[in-house]
């Protein structure tokens, strides 16, 4: 193992023997605050140092036997020899473990997150494929189980939607979703061409984690324009009806938010709010990346809106994510939300790109 991994893991370790102390002294369980901060750091440690005493106990068993071959006792002899060839892999397998396991870690990765995708090029053909782009994310959803609550959605005229914004609540939503953004391109015939040729449309895709406190993120109540207005699209009688509808405009920005799902405004309301918080963080992560832009290039893309990461090719039945140069041929399957797969790909090439990284360092 390489010194500064060494080194690294020996402060963990002696960072967990502070917070075990800690713990148990009377001043820290008062403060409730400290004390779960503090209960958290050690989960999240925990694992780390027990995984580096098992690589400890394993190196020092098997130097130990190296000393057992200069033994006169034949028998003591084979005995080392069979510990060390059934520990031959074991460090390497230990080692890899723990890089992993030290990679950064995203703090939004364990949350919820709001997803929006509006149809792009291609007009009524795009708004149908934002509709399948849903209903796919919907069926990943229901097989992750998944909540989904609709927070703003536009159909369009023909078909289709304009554009949709939904929260998908769960453990590990962020994770799994991440590297969903981008533009997602569709080649196919449409049903009103008369002559078959093939049609390429586009939309867009947008993840964005939950802010878990809305309060995290300052937003002063003079710089928001908060506009009321009845809801449209299905709802029965409620619809025109009442002006539930919220519209919340972040002046210094720009930033437009809506949210008609509810009946009720407040609850409008609120729910604009979480989602305007998630976006002007999003904006502050965006800031940081783009200042460090060098550090930000990984092998499966900058999660950036505009870059084209996948197109779906409904004449051949395969879909490409370009990124990895991924292409799989069961296109059914993958617009019924079976796109754990891919999801897991794009999340193992990052991973391999920082550890990559990580060793360079």
């Amino acid at each position: 193992m390489h010194s500064s991994m060494n080194i690294k893991l020996s402060k963990l370790k002696e960072r967990l023997d502070e917070i075990q102390k800690m713990l148990s002294q009377p001043d820290v369980v008062n403060d409730m605050e400290n004390y779960t901060a503090l209960n958290k750091e050690f989960s999240e440690i925990n694992p780390i140092v027990s995984k580096y005493n098992e690589y400890i106990d394993l190196d020092r068993a098997i130097n130990d036997a190296k000393e057992l071959l200069e033994s006169d006792d034949q028998d003591m002899v084979l005995l080392a020899e069979e510990e060390i060839a059934e520990a031959a892999n074991k460090p390497e397998i230990i080692e890899q473990e723990l890089k992993l396991m030290l990679l950064p870690k995203d703090t939004a990765d364990d949350g919820s997150a709001y997803i929006e995708i509006r149809a792009g090029a291609g007009g009524d053909e795009a708004a149908i494929f934002a509709g399948d782009l849903y209903r796919m994310y919907s069926r990943l959803a229901e097989r992750e189980g998944w909540g989904l609550e609709e927070i703003n959605i536009r159909p369009a005229e023909q078909g289709g939607l304009k554009e949709v914004i939904g929260k998908l609540e769960g453990k590990g939503v962020f994770k799994v979703l991440k590297f969903e953004s981008g533009v997602h391109r569709v080649q196919r015939v449409p049903e009103t061409e008369s002559q078959g040729r093939v049609h390429t449309s586009t939309c867009t895709v947008a993840i964005l984690p939950e802010v878990e406190e809305v309060q995290d993120i300052h937003i002063d109540k003079n710089d928001l324009r908060v506009d009321t207005f009845r809801a449209s699209g299905a709802g029965g009688q409620h619809v025109n009806k009442t002006d539930s509808a919220v519209r919340l405009t972040h002046i210094p920005t720009g930033l437009v938010v809506e949210c008609q799902d509810g009946r009720s405004q407040h609850k409008n309301k609120e729910k604009a709010m979480s989602l305007l918080a998630a976006k002007l963080k999003q904006q502050e992560i965006d800031s940081q990346q783009q200042s460090i832009a060098s550090e930000r290039k990984i092998l499966v893309g900058t999660g950036d809106r505009s870059e084209k990461i996948r197109t779906y090719n409904f004449p051949q039945g395969r879909m490409t994510d370009h990124r990895i140069k991924l292409t799989q041929h069961n296109l059914d399957q993958i617009m019924d939300g079976d796109i754990k797969a891919i999801c897991d790909a794009l999340l193992a090439e990052n991973q391999l790109a920082m550890l990559s990284k990580l060793e360079e360092e």
